[in-house]
Formats: C-alpha cells, sequence, structure tokens
C-alpha cells in the first residue's frame, strides 16, 4: 500500500507541470485526494465493511468533485488532472499507469448487477468529457480523444475520437507517438493523434523537432568520434 501511495505522488510530478513541491500537491491536488481516499474506501469496501466505504467516498466527493466508487479497482500511478465531475462505476477496473481528464464517465449501461462498467488496460489516456460506456476493454497504450463517446471494445495502441466512437489510428503511429512523446513529453489530453487542422499544425511541428532531435543526436555522436 505504500508502495502503491508513493507511486500516486511520484506521477503528479511527472505528468503536471504545475507541481511544485509535495506539500503544496498534498495539500492542493484534488485529483491527488480523491484517488489517495479512494484507496482507503477500497479497503474498507474489500473488508466487506460496505457502509463505512460508502460514506467516505461520499465525503471524498464532496471533497474532490470526482466520484469514484468504492467498489472499483485501481491500479497504481493512476493519474487525474482537473478532476472535477469525473464519475467512476462501481465495476470498473483500471490498470497501471493510466490518466484521465475532467468531465469523464466510465459509467455502466445496466441495470442488472455484475460486470457493468469498462475495464482500461495499462497506459490508457482518457481526454476531457469521454464517456466510455457499458462492460468494454479499452486495449492498452490507447488513447480516448477529448467528448468521444466510447460503446465498443477498443484494440490496443488505438487513438479513438468522434461519437460514437471511432479508431483513427494504429500501432505504427502509436510507435512514432511513443518517439515523441519521449522527446518532448507527456501526451496530455490524448490530443497528440487528433485528426483536425489544429492538431495536424501541432503534429508537424512536433515531427520536425523530432528530426531535428535526431540531426543533433548525429552532430554529437560525430564529434564524439573526431575527439
Amino acid at each position: 500500500m505504500f508502495h502503491t501511495v508513493k507511486e500516486d505522488i511520484k506521477v503528479v510530478f511527472e505528468r503536471d507541470p504545475a507541481a511544485r513541491s509535495a506539500i503544496e500537491t498534498l495539500t492542493t491536488c484534488p485529483g491527488l485526494h480523491a484517488i489517495l481516499l479512494h484507496r482507503l474506501n477500497h479497503w474498507l469496501w474489500k473488508k466487506k465493511l460496505y457502509l463505512f466505504a460508502r460514506v467516505s467516498a461520499h465525503f471524498a466527493r464532496f471533497l474532490t468533485g470526482i466520484e469514484i466508487h468504492p467498489g472499483a479497482t485501481i491500479g497504481q500511478r493512476f493519474f487525474i488532472d482537473h478532476g472535477m465531475g469525473i464519475v467512476i462505476g462501481e465495476t470498473a477496473e483500471i490498470g497501471n499507469n493510466c490518466s484521465i481528464y475532467h468531465g469523464v464517465t466510465l459509467g455502466g449501461t445496466t441495470w442488472n448487477k455484475g460486470k457493468r462498467h469498462p475495464t482500461l488496460e495499462d497506459d490508457v489516456v482518457i481526454g476531457a468529457g469521454a464517456k466510455i460506456l457499458g462492460p468494454i476493454t479499452i486495449g492498452k497504450g490507447s488513447h480516448i480523444g477529448s467528448n468521444s463517446v466510447v460503446v465498443k471494445n477498443v484494440p490496443a495502441a488505438s487513438t479513438v475520437v468522434g461519437i460514437p466512437g471511432h479508431v483513427v489510428t494504429d500501432k505504427e503511429r502509436k510507435t512514432r507517438r511513443d518517439e515523441l512523446a519521449e522527446n518532448v513529453g507527456f501526451d496530455a489530453y490524448a490530443a497528440a493523434d487528433m485528426p483536425d487542422p489544429v492538431s495536424n499544425a501541432i503534429d508537424g511541428v512536433l515531427d520536425h523537432l523530432h528530426g531535428m532531435q535526431k540531426q543533433l543526436d548525429e552532430i554529437e555522436k560525430k564529434l564524439k568520434e573526431k575527439e
């Protein structure tokens, strides 16, 4: 548990440039508060202390504006940014190293008990306002664009946009996107592959920066060889 909490704090500094100190983050970051309280609530839920878990979750919702059912299963290094309005249902399952933004819903589509909420595999990013509905699976490394509505399974390493959500990228482009992320930084809001003019312009700039980085690496290598 201590290791998980430590990673929850560490990932805030990796993905939020506004995070300046541990004290400031621990006292003013509602996304982190929601996650840490959920760790406690989920522990209570597994111990069958359902009432205590629900009351504590209700307090967390009041404090942060983020609603996470204590029955939801959440992996390590989970990051919530600008979390107001997020809803995560009881049977939702979230893998390791996932990120979601404000207004996201991981919702159910039936009143029946049992699995009725989405599963996010590792390394998934859900953009602001997206709705992931039903017992579907979002494959590892996938990005869901802002305000998309997803009601079907999404293959690994895909980017999804639109209403209803549809895949617009594949594994090959995912590899290039990872290279860009390594050179430029975290792909916030799952926006790197959005098919719109502004995004395409940004994508062109990122490609240019990536090309320049490769050239600099080659020049540096040649200079070292001459020394």
